[in-house]
């Protein structure tokens, strides 16, 4: 047997995948690799005399090797509250600002994704439905609501992607998540939108693990993230829609060099992943809520598996793609991302921060404005190269004051 086929850090059932050593409040190991039983005999062995110190300190530090790894844990939004987890060792660094954000815009209603077409700023609200654009004064104008919306927990309006003169949208709506587009027409202040076509239907939706980023990668393909819709056997299956992240031409069919004959499946084995992004070199990125103890940043490669159920978080089962850096949830519930220069910037919605990640070390990162802003959904690059980043505290989640929720300026130098 593959030595990494069965990782003491990884065992799991199919329902609740466990991938620590025992309860997080148990400094011992308690149930993985007979850990119950070696524990007692060591207590045994110490109260008789049987074991030296040198000995039971050996054994100790082999136990602290395992404690890092990954479970199962309730979704981030909407869901009942996590237990604390055990101390992590993300190798995170200063989470200083060097200057203070300026507002662009509030007022809004549970943003979730911001794009550009043009200069034109554009900015879907989960829970109304709209896709508003923004003006140079910060005020707003309504380009549609988008028909058919079905907003509970975490669906609603979410992704949206320009290109070509089309506005694409990932929408949850009553059975099923599905991607439109309208034709654009006008600019600016005149923007307005054609007629809905749909692209692609048939995603599975729920209330909670949808997914729902969209995006066009530098081959011109559009990319689309989508939950596990709390079955977390769909990730596995390759046949459903669900748990993945999906690859399509523009106008929704299947391109003909996707890993999987016939499918829109590029990768699988997602619980919901979330932001998706492009290095200069072509690596893609993507963030992922991960359930009990670990929220992902994985690099993305086609076909891959990334685990979900089975492992949660790095686990170095050579089955499966281990995440290049992994956050516990109180710190991270990743949302979007951008990279501008040289760094990954991370939107963290129950983190309440901004993380920068360097590509060239992506196992590291730095949390900025930790609590300062609230929840944050979103980070994108401007067409001035300026990050800017939304707040989502009206999302039934958050703790908003008067001006939530805003769309920031965030300092980058």
């Amino acid at each position: 047997m593959d030595a990494h086929s069965v990782h003491p850090t990884c065992l799991a059932d199919p329902d609740r995948p466990r991938c620590q050593a025992g309860p997080p409040s148990h400094p011992f190991p308690v149930e993985v690799g007979g850990g119950r039983r070696t524990r007692q005999i060591l207590m045994k062995e110490r109260k008789t005399g049987m074991v030296k110190r040198a000995s039971f300190t050996a054994v100790a530090l082999a136990f602290a090797l395992i404690l890092t790894g990954c479970t199962s844990r309730p979704d981030e939004a909407g869901e009942p509250a996590r237990q604390a987890s055990p101390a992590a060792s993300e190798p995170v660094t200063a989470s200083e600002p060097v200057t203070k954000p300026k507002v662009v815009t509030s007022g809004l209603e549970a943003p979730w994704s911001i794009i550009f077409h043009g200069d034109t700023p554009l900015v879907s609200e989960r829970d109304s439905g709209r896709i508003l654009a923004l003006h140079d004064d910060g005020t707003t104008s309504e380009i549609t609501t988008v028909d058919d919306v079905r907003a509970a927990g975490e669906g609603g309006l979410l992704g949206l992607a320009d290109h070509d003169g089309y506005l694409y949208a990932y929408v949850t709506a009553a059975s099923e998540n599905r991607i439109i587009r309208y034709p654009l027409q006008g600019d600016g202040a005149q923007l307005a939108v054609g007629r809905a076509e749909t692209v692609l239907d048939g995603i599975p939706a729920g209330t909670y693990h949808n997914g729902g980023r969209i995006a066009f990668g530098p081959d011109g393909m559009l990319y689309a993230t989508t939950g596990d819709n709390q079955n977390s056997d769909n990730a596995q299956d390759r046949a459903s829609l669900a748990g993945k992240i999906l690859r399509m031409t523009p106008e929704g069919d299947v391109p003909g060099d996707n890993p999987f004959d016939g499918s829109h499946v590029y990768s699988y084995g997602h619980r919901n992943p979330q932001g998706i992004a492009w290095a200069a070199d072509g690596t893609m990125y993507a963030t992922e809520f991960g359930q009990d103890t670990w929220d992902e940043l994985n690099i993305i490669k086609p076909g891959g598996n990334y685990g979900w159920p089975i492992v949660e978080g790095i686990c170095k089962n050579r089955q499966y793609i281990d995440p290049v850096q992994q956050w516990r949830p109180a710190e991270a519930s990743p949302s979007g991302m951008t990279i501008l220069g040289d760094d990954i910037w991370v939107a963290n919605l129950r983190g309440q921060s901004i993380r920068q990640i360097p590509l060239s070390a992506p196992s590291t990162s730095t949390r900025h404005y930790v609590g300062q802003y609230g929840r944050i959904s979103d980070v994108v690059v401007t067409p001035k190269g300026k990050l800017w980043a939304a707040t989502s505290n009206t999302d039934g989640t958050g703790r908003p004051n008067q001006d939530d929720d805003r769309i920031l300026t965030i300092p980058t130098e």
